[in-house]
């Protein structure tokens, strides 16, 4: 089986991840800010917090934001259900917006149009989460203006896009955003085995954030009530949480990060050879906007299901029969079961639910071999029929 996704360990990440284990530090030590480093300066941001996981990161960066009881928190219906959750975990309500018809992000003008009525019924969102579907970098600079006329906070879900850019700087950078996160998933460009990252050019959202990933304790005495007993003193002085990133997965960050731009060429590379082998098949490659150089995280096709005789179900079976690991990414959030019961319905955002209908992704990871690929491409041409 090929599969859609696969990480990329050498000998030199195993070492890393060793060295940890015959050091000192398991859990908070050198290495933890040393990632955070890295990254911070790839990307060219001010601030980088390693945490468990990307939900995590996206959890603290709402709570660090301020969203509450009585916000809203709207993101796209195509994305990993964590976009949307996090602001349920801190009490908001939800809402998305539809995605655009080419790069299947979150639709500037579908936000704008969403944005004039929710001014008038008083409903404003407090915090946007663009995702950068597939590492394609949402339209920010639109986003950002409409930010800044409207009042709310901006999340960068580049959970798929690190290493990627817009308008020729680094996703991450926080140019057109409050906070951006990072995923580092076995599947994703690079991996810590489980984590993820916020970045931020804000000096009090990173503390902030800092403060929640872990347990909201703090040994700054400037953050004290009162002056420490002694040298062994903390404080509690929020409701926190353990969502601290350990020294291995640390390690190992930073060995995957020495490279990343290895990687994400690589995988332009692939996504080149795919866009001339897939042209004289029904499908539609990815379309990639001039002002965006994608991670390229997932190379996601759509069916011409009109001049095929097979439906989209058929097609993807037929590809898993032939040992091609794809996959679907993703199912809309607003038709999931449990935010169905928050009264979201089918026909709510129709752009969304025709990509669903069409969308499969295929194999993309920087170690795939041309070999790898062909044997792909000809799947594709057998389940279409072609």
């Amino acid at each position: 089986m090929i599969p859609y996704g696969r990480q990329d360990i050498t000998e030199a990440d195993i070492e890393a991840v060793v060295a940890v284990l015959r050091s000192d530090f398991l859990t908070q030590g050198p290495m933890s800010p040393r990632f955070e480093q890295a990254v911070a300066n790839h990307v060219g941001a001010r601030h980088a917090l390693a945490v468990n996981s990307a939900t995590s990161a996206l959890h603290i960066a709402c709570l660090a934001l301020g969203l509450g009881q009585g916000d809203w928190l709207w993101t796209t219906p195509i994305t990993f259900v964590a976009s949307a959750n996090c602001g349920l975990y801190c009490g908001a309500q939800i809402d998305f917006v539809d995605i655009d018809a080419v790069t299947y992000n979150l639709c500037p003008k579908a936000l704008q149009a969403k944005l004039e009525v929710a001014e008038r019924e008083g409903r404003l969102p407090k915090v946007v989460v663009a995702v950068h579907l597939c590492g394609q970098a949402c339209d920010m600079a639109a986003i950002h203006a409409l930010g800044q006329r409207y009042g709310f906070k901006i999340i960068e879900d580049a959970s798929h896009a690190i290493g990627g850019k817009y308008q020729g700087e680094f996703i991450g950078n926080g140019r057109y955003s409050d906070i951006t996160v990072f995923s580092f998933h076995p599947v994703k460009i690079i991996t810590t085995a489980e984590g993820g990252m916020a970045l931020t050019n804000d000096d009090t959202l990173a503390s902030r954030m800092a403060l929640l990933r872990s347990h909201g304790i703090t040994r700054d005495q400037e953050l004290m009530t009162h002056e420490p007993d002694g040298a062994w003193y903390y404080q509690q002085v929020d409701l926190g949480f353990n969502y601290r990133m350990t020294e291995l997965q640390a390690a190992l960050g930073v060995s995957q990060m020495e490279r990343l731009d290895q990687f994400v060429a690589r995988r332009h590379e692939l996504a080149r050879r795919y866009n001339g082998l897939l042209s004289n098949l029904p499908v539609l490659t990815p379309w990639q906007h001039p002002d965006s150089y994608s991670g390229l995280h997932l190379y996601v096709i759509r069916l011409k299901l009109d001049q095929i005789q097979a439906t989209h179900r058929e097609v993807f079976e037929s590809l898993r029969e032939q040992g091609i690991g794809v996959n679907l990414h993703y199912i809309p959030v607003h038709t999931q079961p449990y935010y169905r019961r928050m009264g979201f319905k089918a026909g709510d955002f129709p752009q969304a639910e025709q990509y669903y209908a069409e969308a499969i992704s295929l194999p993309m990871f920087q170690t795939m071999t041309d070999v790898q690929q062909d044997e792909v491409v000809a799947a594709v041409r057998e389940a279409v029929g072609a």
